[in-house]
């Protein structure tokens, strides 16, 4: 029965390619599985997001001391599905997967990424749902591509474009979730899946659409950022210097997610102890510094608009820091693109205080995109994504500022995969 289902499915999209064979538009019967594929992630997204938005108001309301016991046994339950459910895997098996497993993503880990996330993310870990999204959407778009019979290089844009109609859902830029998709894949040659990008344009597109259908998303800045006024030449100058600072922390955070990660590979323990002592330690430092918990979406506003001290930015800095190197290394599932935002944030804020003459949104923008260019290897997208965040509307110094991460990055990169050599076409 299933594969009668498929063969009518396939004959259906051949009778729509065929009267399109003689028109003068590019417009063909790859359009609809593009289309199709960013419906779908949308919808994906956007119940994902509304699941999210409950469970996380659900146990938002266990604080002071409940919030450890909370966060223990959310990281219990978390480690204990993907110990009986099965590993999901984190983003650097999906750029592996992506570029040596012919483009395939595996939709049989879905669930165990989704429930293992929603956990994660809503108990208040320092990873946000951006990795979640990714894998689901992705190994959507695998499993439509089989469906329509794809093959090669259209299976793995097929699989891309998933990729992109998650990460546009969640930064509500079309543009800059495409390019992402494509820039993470490899740090040396960003337009190596050249033949992606109009796909992953086209399904970003329909994500964010039906993304903004469902959970109600505006046109606008999330960030509320004071407008930024350009003084002349001299800014990119300081956005470039505040990219090496922002750097500098991009350098530290490796270290420290490498140091925590040697901690928590010392001894073989199965993966649910390894999530109950990682929810420990983030309980006790989200218990003395809640602005630590959760994965930065509406903390970053917090810090915008709080008047906050020196010394406490300067603690917050820290022990952010350690909570998402050590939500990332203990087994707990997310994505640290949002919280090495708020990491930004908090850099841009500590230079305000220390010269109170520059900038502050261009200190905040120049920190934010430096960090994650520095760990994510993503120049492009993160200036259009941080664009469309920040409502920082002057694109150039932010790029000045993701160039400065991105060449002063350190040579061996955080995404393991992203430095092997292309094997397998």
């Amino acid at each position: 029965m299933k594969i009668n289902r498929r063969r009518r499915l396939i004959r259906t999209f051949n009778l729509l390619d065929q009267p399109m064979r003689f028109n003068p538009f590019v417009f063909s019967r790859s359009f609809f599985m593009w289309a199709i594929t960013g419906l779908v992630g949308g919808i994906i997204a956007g119940l994902y997001w509304i699941v999210l938005e409950h469970f996380t108001e659900f146990l938002h309301q266990f604080q002071g001391w409940m919030v450890i016991p909370t966060m223990a046994i959310s990281g219990l339950l978390a480690g204990l599905v993907i110990h009986f459910i099965g590993d999901p895997g984190e983003i650097h098996l999906i750029v592996n997967n992506i570029r040596f497993n012919k483009g395939k993503l595996d939709p049989k880990n879905n669930p165990s990424m989704i429930l293992s996330s929603l956990f994660c993310v809503a108990s208040g870990g320092s990873l946000g749902p951006e990795a979640p999204l990714v894998q689901v959407t992705g190994s959507t778009g695998t499993y439509l591509g089989k469906l329509f019979r794809l093959k090669g290089e259209e299976l793995r844009s097929l699989s891309i474009a998933g990729m992109a109609s998650g990460f546009t859902a969640l930064f509500g830029a079309p543009l800059g979730g495409s390019l992402f998709s494509l820039e993470i894949l490899h740090h040396k040659h960003a337009v190596e899946y050249y033949k992606a990008i109009i796909p992953a344009l086209v399904a970003s597109c329909f994500s964010y659409l039906m993304f903004a259908l469902i959970i109600h998303l505006g046109i606008g800045a999330t960030w509320d950022l004071k407008a930024y006024h350009y003084t002349g030449v001299y800014d990119f100058a300081y956005a470039t210097a505040f990219g090496i600072v922002g750097t500098l922390f991009g350098w530290i955070f490796i270290f420290v997610v490498k140091f925590f990660k040697k901690a928590f590979e010392y001894r073989k323990f199965p993966i649910y102890i390894k999530t109950l002592v990682g929810g420990i330690l983030l309980g006790v430092i989200a218990f003395y510094f809640p602005l630590t918990r959760y994965f930065g979406h509406h903390e970053i506003n917090e810090l915008i608009n709080g008047e906050y001290t020196l010394n406490f930015l300067i603690i917050i800095l820290v022990f952010k820091i350690l909570a998402i190197a050590i939500t990332v290394t203990s087994g707990w599932r997310g994505g640290f693109i949002i919280p090495l935002f708020f990491v930004g944030t908090t850099l841009g804020l500590i230079i305000h205080h220390l010269f109170p003459t520059v900038d502050t949104t261009l200190a905040i923008v120049s920190c934010m995109a430096a960090i994650n260019a520095c760990v994510t290897r993503t120049p492009m997208s993160t200036t259009i994504i941080l664009g469309t965040l920040t409502g920082f509307t002057y694109f150039v110094p932010i790029l000045f500022a993701s160039l400065t991460g991105y060449f002063l990055a350190p040579k061996i990169p955080f995404i393991g995969s992203q430095s092997e050599k292309l094997t397998e076409e």
